[in-house]
This record gives C-alpha cells, sequence and structure tokens, in this order.
C-alpha cells in the first residue's frame, strides 16, 4: 500500500515543510487541499513557473504529490456550470504538477431534483470531463460523502459512466457513520471503481470527532483486507481535519503499516 496524507493535517506550513514533514512521518504521500486557505500554495491560480517549482520541489523531496483534494460539487443544477470550471482548473493543475487524481464531490441535491436525476446529472458531468482529459494521466475521483454516503448512490454513477478518467474515492468513514452500509457490501459495490481511499477513525456522536484507527468502530483492518484482495496499488490518504493530537501522524500510519503486515502474512 502506499500512505499519504492531507493538508488539513498541516494547513500552515509552506510546501516544502509539508513534504519535509510526510518524509520524517514515514509517508510516501501528500494530498494538497484546494480553496481552503492552507499554506502549500498549490492553487488553480498558480503561475506556470510556481507549478514547475512545486513539481521540481516534490520530487527533490522523494514526495509524490497523490491527489488533489478539489471542493468541486456536480449535482446541483443551479452551481454545475462554475463547478465545471473549476474541475477543469483542478485537472490542468494536475497535469502541470504530475497528480494522477483529483478528489471531486457529488454535493448537494436541489430541491426538486430527484436522486435519479442527480445521478444522471454526475454521471454525465464527469463523462464530460474525462472527454477533456483526453490522454493525460488524471482520475476524478467521486467521493463517498454527503449526499452521496450510501455507496449505491455512488455506484449508480460509476455504472452510467463510459469515460476511462472516471473512479471512486472511497472515504471508510462516511458510508459506515452516515449511511450505516457494511463495510464489506460497500467494497463488493465500489471495487471496480476504487481508485482512490480516504482514512480515519472517527464518531458522529456529539460531531464529527477524530479518533484513532485502532479499536475505532471503523474497521480499517477489514477495509485494507478487502483492498488487498483486490490487488490495490493506489493511496490510502490520512484525513485529519483539526485534530490536536500529538504524534497521531506516525501513530496512525504505525497502525495501517502493521495491519497489512498481519493480513499480508496469512494470506
Amino acid at each position: 500500500m502506499n500512505y499519504a496524507f492531507m493538508s488539513f493535517s498541516c494547513p500552515g506550513l509552506p510546501l516544502g515543510e509539508a513534504l519535509d514533514l510526510a518524509k520524517a512521518s514515514g509517508y510516501a504521500g501528500f494530498e494538497p487541499r484546494i480553496d481552503a486557505g492552507h499554506a502549500h500554495g498549490i492553487e488553480p491560480g498558480m503561475p506556470k513557473d510556481a507549478r514547475r517549482a512545486a513539481r521540481a520541489l516534490a520530487g527533490d523531496k522523494g514526495v509524490s504529490l497523490c491527489c488533489l483534494a478539489s471542493s468541486v460539487k456536480l449535482a446541483s443544477r443551479r452551481a454545475l456550470a462554475e463547478n465545471m470550471d473549476a474541475a477543469r482548473r483542478a485537472v490542468e493543475l494536475c497535469v502541470d504538477l504530475g497528480i494522477p487524481r483529483v478528489r471531486v464531490f457529488g454535493g448537494p441535491i436541489d430541491e426538486g431534483q430527484t436522486r435519479r436525476e442527480a445521478v444522471e446529472q454526475v454521471a454525465r458531468a464527469l463523462d464530460a470531463l474525462s472527454a477533456e482529459i483526453g490522454g493525460a494521466d488524471v482520475c476524478l475521483c467521486m467521493e463517498t460523502h454527503d449526499s452521496w454516503c450510501e455507496p449505491e448512490h455512488v455506484a449508480a454513477v460509476m455504472r452510467l459512466c463510459r469515460g476511462r478518467h472516471v473512479g471512486v474515492n472511497w472515504d471508510l468513514m462516511h458510508p459506515l457513520l452516515a449511511a450505516h452500509a457494511d463495510m464489506r457490501e460497500t467494497f463488493g459495490l465500489l471495487r471496480p471503481y476504487i481508485r482512490h481511499v480516504h482514512v480515519h477513525g472517527g464518531t458522529y456522536e456529539g460531531g464529527l470527532k477524530f479518533l484513532p484507527i485502532e479499536g475505532n468502530v471503523i474497521d480499517h483492518r477489514l477495509a485494507l483486507g478487502e483492498l488487498i484482495s483486490m490487488n490495490y496499488d493506489g493511496w490510502l490518504s490520512g484525513e485529519w481535519i483539526g485534530w490536536d493530537r500529538p504524534g497521531y501522524l506516525t501513530e496512525e500510519l504505525s497502525t495501517l503499516r502493521r495491519y497489512e503486515e498481519e493480513l499480508r502474512c496469512t494470506r
């Protein structure tokens, strides 16, 4: 497995220091969140020379920019045009920086819009964007999140998509906690489409709170076992937002690596 974390873990660090933190903590990848005011500086408005410099810096540090976490939302009819433009800018940024994935959301469904209409719209939008990507190596990864925590809804979008640059960002938390979906059933529905994975322990009780992966209700060991069964060779990226727990980057990575080693030893 390849392990990374999102820039929510170090929102105040410029890119070089964020990459150093990843390297020192044992991670091979870094996932920049854009449009969130993070200090890494990787944003759609970057000039070309800054893009070249950022790509070179990541190469020099030996840390992969594994995914671009955008806030693009494709289900709302009222906001579709601006979100399509935002997606195009994110894809262009990925191409320039050599980032192979961009995370997108389904997002909220408009009042009066049926689920089927929303599914069809998101699929059309993803296919249109995929066609524009052409020969570039960038995958649009729709996250299991917000109005799309139910895995069947995301799978329905994927079944309609024909573009080769479309896949799923499986966030392990939200289908389980928001949709009460079974982990194995979720994996079974999404397996053909998984291109990126977000990991984090947590609870919704009293609002979203992050918790250690070890012993959490979100069974990461089970999820890793399922991913190993499909020979998944993508990234597992930790998304921890404002979690005030000293040393958690190395602790959570240690847990995930131990799970992976134990699972591979039993195969």
